[in-house]
């Protein structure tokens, strides 16, 4: 078994320091790419591009060029549509969600509507598209369109599970791997591919794959450790969505009858208090469902790290293996 990875933690503005000029670069693109002449349209892109957040997809698309030997022409526009497509997926959700914050400011279903998010998600994924075929890069349509089926066959699989309790960590898994660890990939995959096939695209790929999962199960964590400062949402918010994720999932497997209970009676509550919320956090974590989750994360990490061995040594790819880190260690 990959042994877990004890990188020293690394900041993003030190990941993103290789390609710094290439991310203005694709910061520009996205302002090129969204303007639509079109009144709110035109408003809720500015805002969009406000919230737009760290740039972490893009960076990967470029850093992952630059290991394949690419001087940032094109990848800096099928970054920017890989970053499009991301954004497009969060409004999406947020409004699947009902979610009125997002990185601690309110959404655009919440400013506007929820009509206005769905057909702003539309817009940029159509964007996307539009400059993929624009470039003429047929791996990389293909790669970035099987990603975002992905990511929607994802989000259904999550919001057809109706018994939440019910949700295995295979099920769990699947999920991730779908909604985060996809489009990781496919930015890892695209970068590979900018300038043409490349033998070293499958390591990359497999390496995105694998920093997708520990992502976002350090991302779930987040929801029982971590602070609204840090994660731009309250606290326990999945919780109170009664969504399922791997501390709880870990926590179940040595849940006494009677926790048991209590956990059910817990997602059965129409409106759990946020008493009954801080409850629920802290029985996990006395069932070591946090410590369960961080091993886990720490296992992908390990896969991640692994993929890249084989790869020329060089800044990208120490920026690559910082990456591992900081995703793991989602304080930064």
């Amino acid at each position: 078994m990959t042994q877990p990875v004890t990188t020293k933690p690394s900041t993003l503005a030190h990941i993103q320091e290789p390609v710094r000029e290439d991310l203005e670069r694709v910061r520009a693109e996205l302002r090129r790419i969204v303007r639509a002449n079109l009144g709110m349209t035109d408003e809720v892109n500015q805002y969009l591009l406000l919230m737009r957040g760290k740039m972490f997809r893009p960076t990967l698309v470029l850093l992952a060029d630059r290991i394949c030997g690419g001087d940032g022409d094109p990848a800096v526009t099928l970054a920017a549509a890989v970053e499009l497509v991301h954004l497009a997926t969060l409004v999406h959700d947020d409004a699947v969600d009902h979610s009125v914050l997002r990185r601690g400011l309110p959404t655009v279903n919440a400013l506007w509507t929820h009509q206005v998010a769905i057909i702003m998600g539309d817009y940029l994924y159509s964007r996307s598209v539009t400059e993929l075929t624009r470039v003429g890069n047929l791996d990389v349509l293909r790669c970035l369109a099987i990603a975002a089926n992905e990511m929607s066959l994802g989000e259904m699989r999550q919001l057809t599970s109706y018994d939440a309790l019910d949700f295995s960590e295979e099920d769990y898994y699947a999920l991730i791997a779908a909604k985060t660890a996809s489009l990781m990939a496919a930015s890892c995959e695209i970068g590979a591919l900018a300038t043409g096939p490349d033998r070293r695209c499958s390591a990359l790929r497999r390496f995105g794959h694998n920093l997708g999962m520990a992502f976002q199960i350090a991302d779930d964590l987040l929801d029982y450790t971590g602070t609204e400062a840090v994660t731009g949402k309250p606290t326990g918010h999945d919780l109170r969505q009664r969504k399922v994720t791997l501390p709880l999932i870990g926590a179940m497997k040595v849940a006494g009858a009677r926790e048991r209970k209590g956990i059910r009676r817990f997602f059965s509550s129409r409106d759990p208090s946020d008493e009954e919320i801080a409850g629920l956090i802290e029985l996990v974590e006395e069932l070591g469902g946090l410590e369960y989750a961080r091993e886990r994360a720490e296992r992908y990490a390990g896969w991640a790290a692994a993929a890249l061995e084989d790869l020329e040594a060089g800044s990208a790819k120490q920026a690559l293996l910082s990456s591992i880190a900081y995703v793991v260690d989602r304080r930064r």
